[in-house]
């Protein structure tokens, strides 16, 4: 059996293609991150998942979900005709489990045009401004790519930060440090 990385890439490259050449990035990117949060709670999926519903009934469910999550304008709300026709085939091919992994690439593609990066900053504490402004200077140049920056606070790394842009992970912590110190020991 296929992962849902592998069946997700092809409905996300299509999506992507369409919202492309409609020039309407942002909202399916906005609509399919609601899909997302939605199909990533769980109960949604758990209930798609009866076998008792019709095809139509897991639409009308979907469709009134996204709805009230996102607004009547979302994309997947029914408003749209590509944004319904995605959905029905999705629920035809028992795959609307995939949203989330749909989602993602998608936003990796959308990236890729914009020429920007997703980058997540764990540290100990808050940077400060001038803190991110260095860091982002710095992945800017490294990256090549303008810099979408996302920070974290885990107390549990004691000091340093952990950065993570796409498939690299910078592991400065000083956790990290320290277990690199105890298993040198150790040996």
């Amino acid at each position: 059996m296929a992962d849902n990385n592998t069946i997700a890439r092809p409905y996300a490259q299509a999506v992507f293609e369409l919202a492309h050449d409609a020039e309407s990035l942002d909202a399916w990117g906005e609509a399919l991150a609601v899909a997302r949060a939605l199909m990533a709670d769980g109960a949604a999926a758990k209930f798609l998942l009866t076998p008792s519903l019709t095809d139509d009934e897991r639409l009308n469910f979907l469709t009134e979900l996204i709805s009230a999550a996102a607004g009547k304008t979302s994309l997947l709300a029914g408003d749209d005709v590509r944004g319904t026709n995605f959905l029905k085939l999705l629920i035809e091919y028992g795959r609307v489990s995939v949203l989330p992994e749909i989602s993602a690439h998608f936003d990796r593609l959308k990236a890729q045009i914009e020429n920007t990066i997703d980058v997540t900053i764990t540290s100990a504490t808050a940077l400060s401004d001038a803190q991110q402004k260095i860091m982002v200077d710095a992945l800017k140049k490294r990256f090549g790519r303008d810099v979408k920056l996302e920070t974290k606070i885990d107390e549990n790394l004691i000091g340093g930060a952990v950065i993570r842009a796409g498939d690299v992970v910078i592991d400065g912590s000083l956790r990290s440090s320290l277990q690199g110190l105890a298993n040198a020991l150790i040996v």
